[in-house]
């Protein structure tokens, strides 16, 4: 059966939809596991994709207060998911920075599964599938930033 145009690019946002909401769903599960609230798994991800940042840098990629900035800062450093240290070129502010070990430890153990379940995916395509692929992702990618 051939799609039109309109049909395979309706059919991937409805996938595309699917697929981050069962991550999502996916990433509570795991903060609840080793005892974190919700949105604290995105402070992780944000912390490994930009590297250490200030509290007024996560609060700019998020949106959110000072206050709650604080308090998620707060559980993850209780947990021993990232250290407060004051920055180097300004003493006045301080830098939130992830511990490596905690994350390689406590958090890659229950991405495992799902982990293998992408690389399967991924192993059943060609290179230019690949390459696609990641072209879309790129671009999926920048668009939603430009947009934040």
């Amino acid at each position: 059966m051939t799609s039109s145009r309109d049909e395979l690019t309706g059919e991937i946002q409805q996938r595309m939809i699917r697929f981050i909401a069962g991550v999502i769903l996916y990433n509570h599960a795991v903060s609840a596991k080793v005892g974190l609230g919700a949105s604290d798994s995105q402070f992780m991800t944000l912390l490994q994709t930009y590297g250490p940042l200030t509290p007024r840098q996560l609060a700019e990629h998020t949106g959110l207060t000072s206050g709650t900035i604080t308090g998620v800062i707060d559980r993850l450093e209780s947990h021993g998911f990232v250290t407060r240290e004051h920055d180097p070129a300004d003493r006045r502010k301080v830098v939130v920075t992830p511990s490596m070990q905690a994350i390689q430890d406590k958090l890659v153990p229950l991405y495992a599964e799902q982990g293998q379940s992408m690389q399967a995916v991924l192993a059943s395509r060609s290179v230019a599938e690949l390459r696609v692929i990641s072209d879309f992702l790129a671009d999926s990618v920048s668009s939603s930033e430009a947009h934040s």
